[in-house]
């Protein structure tokens, strides 16, 4: 249902991203996210500097003198936004990971029209449920977001590796795929490498610091967002809250590896630090990187 707290919260963050998308992707969007690929523009007379072996050597026999063949890089872009809305996305403060996740996808999808890209989004839960079909323009930009919003995922698990297959066979062409999600879930690492062999894909990593930092509260009950199944913690105890903490960091460095392996770029953030700079400064270093 579109209901008109939907609209009203799509306004906000339309108006809360303008800036970041006016000023924050003014050069690094074309730089991080380049075109599918290049295709051929015109032919035109040899001049000092150019490389010989774009001469084009039936033209010139014919004219008498060389020429060069011309390339342009193909600039229209395809990108699908995967957003996981699972139940461990719910969690968090002052955003959840949900909520984190829907608006940096938002300053995504806006980037996006604004360089007259088509843009796309699939929500999944433990099953992929709802596609938005690429387009482009603001009016469809900001479909996506009032979908993103309104979404209510029906499942409360994580079946990333079924939407990243899913996503594999939605794409018929070279796309860019940016996957939003904290990536608690179990063999997604084949699909990934899969899906990055044949498109681009940026990691957008989301968490919390209270799943792996617990405050010293004394006993308290912990339901996990996905199972339901609940346990009580002592957490005024040192060793219980290391024992947490050790665990949580060995889950987050087998992720960053397996990321790596996978051979994708990773974004990070965290739902207690605005998302802007480190945004800004994960997509700087790739495009450096892309520059080279």
């Amino acid at each position: 249902m579109i209901t008109r707290d939907v609209l009203k919260q799509v306004k906000g963050i339309e108006l809360r991203t303008r800036t970041l998308v006016n000023t924050l992707f003014t050069g690094e969007y074309r730089s991080v996210f380049r075109g599918q690929g290049i295709e051929f523009a015109e032919v035109r007379a040899y001049q000092q500097g150019d490389d010989f072996r774009a001469i084009d050597w039936n033209v010139s026999a014919r004219m008498g003198h060389p020429f060069v063949k011309t390339y342009m890089e193909e600039r229209e872009l395809t990108l699908l936004l995967i957003v996981d809305q699972s139940g461990s996305l719910h969690f968090g403060r002052p955003y959840t990971k949900a909520g984190l996740a829907v608006e940096v996808a938002a300053v995504l999808a806006l980037a996006a029209a604004r360089h007259n890209d088509r843009v796309g989004a699939l929500l999944f839960a433990d099953t992929p449920e709802f596609v938005v079909r690429p387009a482009k323009g603001r009016a469809h930009a900001l479909r996506v977001i009032r979908d993103l919003v309104a979404f209510t995922p029906k499942g409360r698990g994580t079946n990333l590796a079924g939407a990243l297959r899913y996503a594999a066979k939605l794409l018929r062409h070279r796309a860019i795929v940016v996957v939003l999600s904290d990536f608690r879930a179990e063999s997604w690492e084949e699909p990934l490498g899969q899906l990055a062999a044949r498109h681009e894909v940026v990691a957008i990593t989301v968490d919390d610091p209270r799943e792996y930092d617990l405050p010293d509260a004394g006993w308290v009950e912990v339901e996990d967002a996905e199972t339901g199944t609940r346990v009580l913690v002592d957490t005024s105890h040192q060793a219980t809250r290391t024992r947490i903490r050790v665990a949580a960091e060995r889950l987050q460095q087998e992720r960053t590896r397996k990321l790596g392996q996978a051979g994708v770029d990773r974004v990070a953030l965290l739902t207690t630090v605005p998302y802007g700079v480190p945004l800004r400064r994960a997509f700087a270093e790739r495009a450096r990187r892309l520059s080279r």
